[in-house]
């Protein structure tokens, strides 16, 4: 598995520094305004879903299922399946999708009812979201493809994929914005023709397996209603962090002009290690933890999970360490601009800081809930996640008022830690994970090695003050240096401390 997390990490990591670039664009052409406000509301409601419904809730549901008939049926069983989930699947995306494009202003009004006393900020959000909101029909059928692809060990493609759609915006973003009217509107062409391109991009490598679908409406087949049942209790076991997010949009929405914003460029910073390690993981151990259940081998399944585990320990918690001590360093030197203030730069870091806390729980969340997923629990992730969102809101109206948009990413944190004790807790409890030898020792090894890497960007850091008022070429050569000085003094601890690659080797079949 390991060189399936390097395949799907090192393509994720292409699309998160796209994606950074993006963000870098955007920042510098739009930087922290209504538009981007209204822009980042249009995008989050289609791309929530998204991650609900597409890469979320279906995906967990359909992954284990089609595991099961590859693994026990046979290939004319496995096709005819997925015939019947494509065609079921896209005749209920089409029929949302065509809601959501007529209902854009009062999904606008639910997910941003600040905007509703903005009237202009409110038309151009509508206006955007019905070009973003098809996003979810053609990113589902994305999913639907990766799904299959990842079941038979094709994990590059579908990682590779949301490199297109940082295409798309970075493109639309220089070329089209300049050409119209509203230039922000173009992002939201961008994310449309994306959904496009993402969708055809995986087609030839389904032909290859003989496996396109040929879409077919049976809501009553076997398979189909497994999946159904299995997914509506994964809704919100598999994307409570999704949902905190947008709670942290909703009540952004009524603190000042540019908090949304704030809150997108530092999430933006934290969801890039969050996706190279956090995502990458719960892709590859997916199908191998369904695999392991479907040929009831509990060892093999308890191996997994601690293999994944000991991977977060080795580049989760430094990664934490290090977006926490250069927050502010890059948010400046990536975002600062004529359009990005200085005290947008300060904001954004009293955001990022609270998410950095949280970087660690939220990639265990992507770890752990596989282990229920792959045995076809989704009950018990729900239970967790309804805890977990209930913390959240409490949280959100405990901090929000002393700490304002930093508040919000605070709960998000607290309420994501809250979940991913409880995931671990259950799988503990229940015995489907036992912890192998050496982990006190392991645990104390990489604390230690990730406490030198905090000293030495501290040491290395400067005051916040002196970032904004540097030049970008002199922020950029800085924050490299301080970057590779980190890793070199984390890779020196780790070794001194006695921790070698045997500690991360995958021994289950």
């Amino acid at each position: 598995m390991l060189k399936s997390l390097a395949k799907v990490g090192s393509n994720t990591l292409l699309s998160r520094v796209l994606g950074f670039i993006r963000d870098l664009v955007f920042a510098h052409l739009f930087g922290a305004s209504a538009g981007t406000d209204a822009f980042f509301v249009a995008f989050k409601i289609p791309n929530l879903l998204r991650r609900l419904f597409a890469e979320g809730a279906f995906s967990v549901a359909f992954v284990p299922v089609l595991t099961e008939y590859k693994e026990k049926r046979g290939f004319d069983e496995l096709r005819m399946f997925i015939d019947h989930v494509a065609g079921t699947l896209g005749t209920v995306l089409l029929a949302v999708t065509l809601l959501g494009v007529i209902g854009a202003p009062f999904l606008v009004m639910i997910f941003a009812p600040g905007f509703i006393g903005d009237p202009a900020k409110l038309a151009l959000a509508s206006d955007m979201l019905r070009l973003t909101f098809p996003y979810l029909f053609f990113i589902s059928l994305t999913a639907l493809a990766g799904g299959i692809l990842n079941a038979h060990n094709r994990f590059g493609i579908p990682a590779f994929t949301p490199v297109l759609l940082n295409i798309s915006m970075i493109a639309c973003a220089l070329w089209l914005s300049p050409l119209m009217d509203r230039p922000v509107v173009a992002l939201a062409w961008g994310v449309l023709f994306a959904g496009i391109a993402q969708l055809l991009f995986q087609g030839p490598f389904l032909h290859q397996l003989r496996l396109l679908p040929k879409f077919r409406f049976a809501p009553r087949d076997e398979g189909v209603r497994k999946i159904g049942r299995l997914m509506l209790p994964a809704l919100f076991g598999v994307s409570v962090t999704q949902l905190n997010l947008l709670l942290d949009t909703l009540i952004a929405s009524f603190l000042v002009t540019g908090s949304i914003s704030w809150l997108y460029y530092s999430d933006r910073l934290m969801e890039f290690p969050l996706g190279v390690l956090g995502v990458a993981l719960g892709t590859v151990i997916l199908p191998s933890l369904s695999r392991t259940h479907a040929i009831e081998s509990t060892g093999g399944f308890s191996r997994t999970i601690d293999w994944a585990l000991r991977w977060v320990l080795l580049l989760g918690l430094p990664a934490a360490v290090g977006l926490f001590m250069l927050s502010g360093p890059m948010i400046a030197t990536l975002f600062q601009s004529d359009a990005f203030l200085a005290v947008d730069v300060v904001m954004a870091q009293r955001s990022l800081i609270a998410y950095s806390l949280g970087l660690v729980p939220f990639i265990l969340i992507k770890v752990l809930a596989p282990g229920y997923y792959a045995r076809q629990d989704t009950r018990t992730p729900v239970r967790i996640a309804v805890i977990a969102m209930a913390t959240n809101m409490i949280m959100n109206i405990a901090l929000v008022f002393p700490l304002a948009h930093a508040g919000l990413a605070l709960a998000t944190t607290l309420s994501a830690s809250l979940n991913a004790y409880l995931l671990f807790r259950g799988l503990r409890r229940d015995g489907v994970y036992v912890p192998q030898s050496g982990w006190p020792q392991l645990l104390l090894q990489g604390v230690a090695a990730s406490t030198v890497l905090g000293l030495v960007l501290y040491w290395g850091g400067g005051a916040l003050s002196e970032w904004t008022s540097a030049t970008t070429l002199n922020k950029v050569w800085w924050l490299l240096g301080l970057m590779a000085g980190g890793f070199l003094a984390y890779s020196v601890a780790l070794l001194a401390f006695g921790i070698r690659p045997r500690h991360f080797r995958n021994e289950s079949p």
